[in-house]
């Protein structure tokens, strides 16, 4: 997986900053920011530096849980979102594409946890960020 860019520990990931990375991305980007803003203004967005990764990322919460990770990387960005094994009926009855059910049923389990990745390429990938955001906060 390509490695994420903000990795000057010096340097806060200000829009500017950001958008020079994203290239033809930027647009998914505001969508998705716009989306997230719109429909669930409950949702706290935070950068910070981390060591272990060498770059900063935005964790987005809700109340104390963690909804998901973000990293920007070259001409694009991810989120990573963490499940339990509760999620799991949820996520493969989801319409999300065959390749992130995959992804989670096979994932690395970190404890009691797997991570699914959505990699923005195409705004295509907004309606998958959607559902498993909705996937995500309705199960505990």
């Amino acid at each position: 997986m390509d490695q994420p860019v903000l990795s000057d520990k010096t340097q806060f990931p200000s829009e500017e900053i950001i958008y020079s990375y994203l290239g033809k991305s930027k647009n998914i980007w505001i969508s998705f920011l716009e989306y997230l803003r719109e429909n669930h203004p409950d949702i706290s967005t935070e950068w910070r530096y981390y060591n272990d990764g060498k770059s900063w990322l935005m964790k987005v919460t809700r109340k104390k849980k963690t909804v998901f990770w973000l990293s920007v990387l070259k001409g694009t960005f991810r989120i990573t979102f963490y499940f339990t094994d509760r999620a799991a009926d949820a996520i493969a009855d989801s319409t999300i594409p065959a390749e992130m059910k995959k992804q989670f049923k096979e994932g690395k389990r970190f404890g009691k946890i797997r991570g699914l990745t959505v990699l923005f390429k195409y705004k295509k990938d907004i309606e998958s960020a959607k559902k498993l955001l909705s996937i995500k906060l309705s199960t505990k």
